[in-house]
């Protein structure tokens, strides 16, 4: 893992953190009906932050091993997909569309995590967080659809 590669894998990640300061939840997500599994609002900034730079690192140490291709296009894919979701979610309100975006994230984080797996398990691990807060996101996310019909564009 080289400094260089980790401050690029890092970037990347800050680029993806900076929707969820354009996209704020606000009043609109405030007012939703959420499950008693809702965590606290301050546990998405500590989660985001330590899953951001975990994976950074992941990333980097991968980066230069040989065959890492497709690990490291997983991982393109992945932050994409990570930036994408908060403006579906909270900036246009699409909760159904997020559903989509978020099951997808999901999918290729656990295939990330297998790729990465091949090439240095150690990495690997540390995606294991990432993965677990995914589970519970999209649970969020599956029962704010389910629970709130019509909140949809509102």
């Amino acid at each position: 893992m080289t400094f260089d590669l980790l401050m690029i894998f890092l970037l990347a990640s800050a680029a993806a953190a900076a929707t969820g300061i354009i996209f704020r939840p606000g009043a609109w997500y405030d007012a939703l009906r959420k499950p008693a599994f809702t965590p606290p609002k301050w546990a998405f900034p500590v989660a985001w932050s330590a899953i951001y730079l975990l994976s950074a690192v992941a990333a980097a140490r991968v980066a230069t091993l040989p065959g890492a291709g497709m690990a490291l296009a997983l991982w393109s894919a992945q932050i994409a997909l990570n930036t994408l979701w908060t403006p579906v979610f909270f900036g246009a309100r699409q909760i159904a569309l997020g559903m989509v975006v978020i099951l997808t994230l999901l999918v290729t984080v656990a295939s990330m995590i297998v790729a990465f797996w091949q090439l240095d398990w150690r990495s690997a691990l540390l995606l294991l967080p990432y993965l677990a807060w995914l589970v519970v996101a999209a649970g969020l996310n599956w029962r704010i659809w389910r629970d709130n019909p019509g909140a949809a564009g509102r």
